[in-house]
């Protein structure tokens, strides 16, 4: 059996399978007025927030184009997508789904993943929900988890909604938040009621088959006071020969003594550009926890925000990125104190190799209010190769001296000295790499869901094949 030594013979069948599409699906391509009245049109919005996209358009226009980090020059909105008719009417039965869409998810372990230890999963294919349940024991406990799309349309969320959209996010943030206030379409709604610990995860999966296309989901999540919640999402595409873009936006709201653990893996197809926004607002004595994986994409700008606006509030980032040929990932995190004693952590690791990138940026703003506030950020950083970069843009704004502030930075090359030592010990010299790199990535794995945990470990070893020299 012929062993795989190049990164190009990697497997990625789990990911790059794909159905034809209809293109009388396909809205036209770009932005104009008129492609948003009709995507508002197919999914009957409500008339603020019709006037809410158009406005977001109006801010897009005149908004200058993003150029802080990778370039993005190889995208061109005029070419996008963004939106695609459904297949099908969103469902919370797993046999009603139509059945490419439902092979997709399968392959993808959704289902599986669901039925062993899930406590809700949501599943958006290109542009829609197409799937959504939640456990009755769940919903019996007060958890509020459905499609956003839904509650915005019941009146017994309909002003949540209205009074918690892109208030985290504003369309005045950037260029893409703009953009995504314009299209958006699908994504997740949960509420966790007061003092509701809820032990199991929920779950939603992204997956944009289309090609030439945009995914532009909304999720929000609120917590009351004294909740927990486990939220995992997941995303991925196949690989095409034209750029596709993902623009989400995510925005949680984490309250009184609530704690929120919100894991992402991305693994989108190396033609995708991912430009996605993520904020939290955490009130006093609550916690944000951010577990973020970022293993595809051609670029990525990723840098989920922390706003720290009660006493004792806290928020940790982990996070780990893995860059390979043709990849410039630009990721990191940002935390902002408003409040007293709050406190934050940043730790990260990426790993580059065959010429890929990758850039951490961190900023810390501690405001004059923010006395007794504390914050660590630490990122390291693996080349594989002579070749390959790795940067760091740490930013640090304290604007007041009673606070505790520390940052460190170390990067670095496999040691030859490690090798030899590994080697001496009857270890080839590739699963010596090899273990080096799981080693360096270990205590970000560890805070992985398990499924993830044994991905990236797969996908460190078979990046690794090949690798010697």
């Amino acid at each position: 059996m012929s062993r795989k030594t190049q990164v190009s013979d990697i497997d990625r069948s789990l990911y790059d399978f794909r159905y034809e599409e209809d293109a009388n699906d396909f809205l036209e391509s770009g932005i104009s007025p008129e492609i948003i009245r009709e995507i508002s049109d197919e999914k009957g919005d409500p008339d603020w927030m019709r006037a809410f996209r158009l406005k977001s358009l109006e801010i897009y226009h005149r908004t200058p184009m993003v150029h802080w980090g990778a370039s993005i020059d190889g995208l061109n909105l005029d070419n996008i997508v963004t939106y695609i008719r459904p297949k099908s009417r969103m469902n919370t039965n797993w046999d009603s789904v139509p059945e490419e869409i439902k092979s997709t998810f399968e392959k993808l372990g959704i289902p599986q993943a669901e039925r062993e230890s899930l406590a809700g999963v949501g599943a958006q294919y290109d542009s829609e929900l197409v799937y959504h349940n939640v456990r009755a024991e769940v919903a019996q406990s007060g958890v509020i988890y459905t499609d956003l799309e839904s509650a915005m349309h019941d009146e017994r969320y309909a002003e949540i909604i209205r009074s918690h959209f892109m208030k985290l996010v504003p369309p005045e943030d950037h260029k893409f938040a703009a953009l995504h206030g314009a299209v958006w379409s699908g994504g997740s709604f949960v509420y966790v009621p007061k003092n509701v610990h809820l032990e199991i995860p929920l779950q939603s999966y992204f997956r944009l088959n289309a090609k030439g296309a945009g995914q532009f989901e909304h999720t929000l999540i609120i917590l009351e006071e004294g909740a927990y919640l486990h939220f995992i999402e997941g995303c991925s595409a196949p690989k095409y020969y034209e750029a596709g873009l993902h623009a989400g936006c995510v925005e949680l709201y984490v309250g009184k003594n609530a704690t929120l653990r919100y894991s992402t893996i991305e693994n989108w197809s190396k033609n995708m550009y991912n430009l996605n926004t993520k904020r939290a607002l955490v009130d006093e004595g609550g916690k944000i926890e951010w577990v973020s994986g970022s293993f595809g994409s051609h670029v990525s700008y990723l840098y989920p925000m922390s706003i720290l606006n009660g006493r004792g509030a806290s928020a940790e980032f982990t996070g780990i990125t893995f860059a390979g040929e043709g990849q410039d990932l630009d990721t990191g995190a940002k935390i902002v104190h408003n409040a007293p004693d709050t406190s934050s952590y940043i730790n990260t690791k990426s790993i580059s190799k065959s010429g890929g990138k990758s850039t951490f940026r961190s900023a810390v703003t501690v405001n004059e209010n923010a006395v007794g506030s504390k914050s660590s950020v630490n990122c390291e950083s693996l080349m594989l190769d002579r070749i390959s970069r790795s940067d760091t843009v740490p930013v640090i704004d304290a604007k007041t001296d009673q606070c505790d502030i520390g940052h460190e930075a170390k990067i670095g090359r496999i040691s030859n000295e490690a090798i030899f030592y590994l080697m001496a010990r009857g270890i080839c010299e590739e699963e010596a790499r090899a273990m080096i790199v799981r080693g360096f990535a270990d205590n970000v794995s560890k805070e992985l869901p398990l499924e993830y945990a044994v991905e990236m470990n797969n996908l460190i070893g078979l990046e690794m094949h090949g690798s010697v020299g």
